[in-house]
């Protein structure tokens, strides 16, 4: 029987975070314990680097990180790399800690640290998936088809187009998400069948109407916040013939090209260095394609938890049964 609380999985609460971090959790045990940790000023400017005094950087009475210690601690953000480190230093390192995405400082502070290729960073306790960590795999996908069945009766073939929002160097502007659905609208108009519609959190609010102006009338379902029920999100993902994806999610990105399904972006103004890299990643590995182009109906879903996981555990040696 696995220790109580074997994993700790440390985030800021960002849902993108929490779910990389708990994907590759699962992926190694079911004995898991959600931590969300918000640190204070002066601790939060330069987080994960220390400063003097740790232990009141979470406040006075919170209580979160404290012994018994785990085997393992996953982070995912850089408050939880401060936490992750931390935890590291104060159990003797008899917490293993992994790190998830680039830390910004010597990866050594931690046991390993997981961070996509286009990070480029490398190190010998350094992992290099090719996108983010997630949990989508065959059975998740059907569990979405079964949660969202009357999706089935939509017109095929159904565009899954899935919206995220502004971020550094990549503005969800007024022109952007014009253009954006534009090209949408338009390869549904070659294609005919249906659209399955989901914003995100990151949506702007302006957006959001913008978006159900646009595409208003055309056979589907458009989702733009709890107003409009349930989010879709997994039923598209698992019903979409082909995807379309803005350019701007390295998370939404990585999830649809594990669908196996075609996927596909439009890119109207050049994007940040790293982001770029990412995209010509995928597109190198043919997982990723613009928008109005012609592909096969399926290609090789993305899905490298499971081998991540499974790297973990011989990094770490936590095949041995006195950890995990």
């Amino acid at each position: 029987m696995l220790p109580q609380d074997a994993c700790w999985v440390v985030t800021d609460g960002a849902a993108g975070n929490r779910r990389q971090a708990l994907a590759l959790a699962e992926a190694l045990t079911p004995s898991i314990r959600e931590i969300v940790v918000e640190l204070r000023a002066p601790w939060s400017w330069f987080a994960p680097r220390q400063l003097p005094g740790s232990r009141m950087a979470l406040g006075r009475d919170d209580e979160s990180l404290q012994p018994p210690w785990p085997s393992l601690v996953i982070g995912c953000g850089r408050s939880a790399a401060w936490a992750t480190r931390q935890i590291r230093q104060w159990s003797n390192g008899k917490t293993l800690a992994v790190q998830l995405l680039d830390p910004r400082i010597d990866p050594a502070h931690w046991d390993l640290v997981i961070a996509p290729k286009h990070d480029a960073l490398r190190g010998e306790n350094v992992l290099n998936p090719l996108g983010s960590l997630h949990p989508i795999d065959d059975a998740w996908l059907a569990d979405g088809r079964d949660a969202f069945a009357p999706f089935a009766d939509l017109p095929s073939p159904r565009l899954g187009v899935l919206i995220g929002g502004a971020r550094r160097g990549t503005p969800f502007d007024d022109d952007a998400a014009d253009a954006f659905l534009a090209a949408v609208k338009a390869r549904h108009r070659a294609d005919g069948g249906s659209v399955l519609v989901a914003a995100s959190r990151r949506t702007p609010e302006a957006q959001r109407t913008r978006i159900r102006d646009a595409l208003a009338g055309l056979p589907g379902v458009v989702w733009t916040d709890s107003t409009d029920g349930a989010n879709p999100y997994p039923g598209i993902l698992g019903w979409a013939d082909r995807l379309v994806v803005t350019p701007d999610s390295v998370n939404m990105l990585s999830e649809a090209c594990a669908t196996g399904r075609p996927v596909h972006t439009f890119v109207s103004k050049p994007l940040p260095e790293k982001l770029a890299r990412f995209h010509q990643e995928l597109r190198s590995a043919g997982l990723l394609h613009d928008i109005d182009a012609t592909t096969a109906s399926t290609q090789t879903p993305l899905r490298e938890t499971t081998a991540i996981a499974n790297e973990v555990r011989r990094h770490l040696g936590l095949d041995e049964p006195t950890l995990l």
